[in-house]
């Protein structure tokens, strides 16, 4: 096996992404533009997606590091207009699409117009939430949208599975798809909470991080491949698992947290970077084939197709935004009222991925009876140019529309006092258990010592407060900003100390790695109170 070709692709992805942290444009869009120009480069391996690959490799350990970061109270809390997305939307436009593709590109059947409808419905978890991120939307749109893009995948699976039996001649009916879309959702889901409290049990009593990590680098990859089996949907499966697990991360121990957080940003930023890289390398392979529907007529099936499904999106948004909340008196009272600012922007993120393209390779070459399957080429070039175009369109064109909105901006004297609040509360408590600990003569401890602990606690306590204050007129640090800096400045000191007895053969490597890493926690830490 030739690796060399995964290998720069891994280098080639991570140092464009790197790149893009020092531009305006998001790092999926710059992926993309370098992979469609890198794909026409002489020598340059042949990247096609395979299907077999994506869905049961990539897609699970994507989805899992998106919803263990999710907010699951959040999530439930607007669980309503989730479901309306990351559900009724996507069946709206597999409909809507399809029926609009079947209209538009001559020859393309009903069925397969259908499949390709499936197909793009899906907007993408990482584009969604990476675009996310790097604008700062309000943190109700951005719940919203990082649910439906983490639930989306299995009504859009789905949805093409039905489609698919149909178009290969294996007779459908609309009683079957309503069942099979009913074990997906309920099976992925019963799968999910299955599994979700053993793994956690688990996690909680494995006492070495190495191989509590190591066991979460497998959750993702083991809840989807389980419900797979059971052919229920992997990708609920594997939301529920780590929606769970991130609530109740508090419980495992504080190494493994810490490891856990530095893999897994690892593993999403190589993911990412090379999904979105893989995009734009499809080229040559789409462009394959497409006979008649070559030239000018396949750029007009190509942008009337992604303007239906861009104005499909807002056809659906702005009356699930509005209409329930008219229609109910129990919506209006619990909800928050949406705004056409929120709808607008909500409409416009709706940017397709990978998973599309994905789908789109895993359509067989032929139907039953052996005859080819009818138009795949238009229907991946099809889903080819809706994702590049709506990453490019919405993705570049997202960030200035939502500064044109004008959004409020978030209070950060507001969260700041609620920090504040809630660590003097915690602090309290502490300071509570210490004093009746340190009254037990099991607990004793010389008076330096205990002072040092209660030096801790109120050190902490003070150090959001201090955040509030006045700043330093020469530097404009807070005091906490000054105590922090000069905290890592002491600690470079010893470390370049450490390191100099080590050279000068005082201590060996293997003291001098404890000794590091007694500092590196230390300044993480410091780091941590600086965020």
């Amino acid at each position: 096996m030739d690796v060399m070709p995964l290998l720069l692709l891994v280098a080639g992805s991570a140092v464009v992404a790197a790149a893009a942290r020092r531009t305006p444009v998001p790092a999926p869009l710059l992926l993309v533009a370098v992979g469609l120009v890198v794909s026409y480069v002489p020598g340059v391996p042949d990247y096609t997606l395979d299907p077999e690959v994506v869905l049961p490799l990539l897609l699970p350990p994507l989805l899992y590091t998106s919803a263990i970061d999710s907010s699951y109270l959040d999530l439930r809390a607007q669980v309503r207009p989730v479901a309306l997305l990351s559900v009724g939307y996507v069946l709206f436009a597999t409909f809507v699409v399809g029926w609009a593709a079947y209209e538009i590109v001559p020859g393309l059947p009903l069925t397969a117009a259908l499949v390709l409808g499936a197909v793009v419905a899906p907007p993408d978890a990482v584009a969604a939430t990476a675009v996310a991120r790097r604008v700062g939307l309000p943190s109700r749109i951005t719940t919203i949208l990082q649910g439906e893009s983490l639930l989306n995948d299995a009504t859009a699976i789905t949805a093409y599975k039905v489609a698919l039996a149909a178009a290969v001649g294996e007779g459908a009916t609309w009683a079957g798809g309503i069942g099979e879309f009913l074990l997906a959702a309920v099976g992925g889901v019963g799968v999910g909470l299955l599994m979700m409290v053993p793994i956690h049990w688990l996690r909680t009593h494995l006492k070495e991080a190495l191989l509590q990590n190591t066991l979460s680098l497998l959750i993702p990859f083991v809840a989807y491949a389980v419900a797979e089996q059971v052919h229920a949907s992997g990708v609920l499966a594997v939301v529920v698992v780590a929606l769970y697990l991130g609530h109740r991360a508090w419980e495992v121990d504080f190494a493994t947290r810490l490891q856990e957080e530095a893999v897994w940003k690892m593993v999403a930023f190589v993911l990412e970077s090379a999904v979105f890289a893989l995009i734009g390398l499809q080229l040559p392979v789409v462009l394959k084939g497409l006979g008649e529907y070559e030239g000018i007529d396949a750029a007009w099936y190509a942008i009337a197709v992604f303007a239906v499904v861009v104005a499909t999106r807002f056809v659906w948004v702005f009356p699930a935004a509005f209409l329930p909340r008219m229609l109910s008196r129990r919506i209006r009272e619990r909800e928050e009222n949406p705004t056409w600012k929120g709808a607008m922007t909500t409409g416009w993120a709706g940017m397709r991925g990978v998973v599309s393209l994905a789908i789109a390779f895993s359509i067989p070459l032929t139907v039953h009876g052996g005859d080819p399957f009818p138009q795949r080429n238009i229907i991946l070039f099809l889903t080819f140019t809706t994702v590049i175009g709506t990453l490019v369109v919405q993705g570049l064109s997202l960030p200035p529309i939502i500064r044109l909105l004008n959004f409020p901006g978030r209070d950060a004297q507001a969260e700041t006092l609620a920090e504040a609040n809630a660590q003097a509360q915690a602090s309290r408590v502490a300071e509570k258990r210490l004093e009746a600990l340190l009254e037990d003569e099991r607990n004793a401890l010389p008076p330096p010592l205990a002072d040092r602990l209660r030096e801790v606690l109120e050190r902490r306590r003070n150090a959001v407060w201090e955040r509030l204050g006045a700043t330093n007129p020469v530097t404009g640090e807070t005091v906490d900003d000054t105590y922090r800096r000069l905290s890592r400045e002491m600690i470079s000191a010893e470390r370049s100390m450490f390191v100099r007895l080590r050279d000068g053969r005082y201590i060996d490597d293997e003291m001098l790695r404890t000794l590091l890493r007694r500092l590196d926690l230390e300044e993480a830490a410091a780091y941590r109170e600086a965020a």
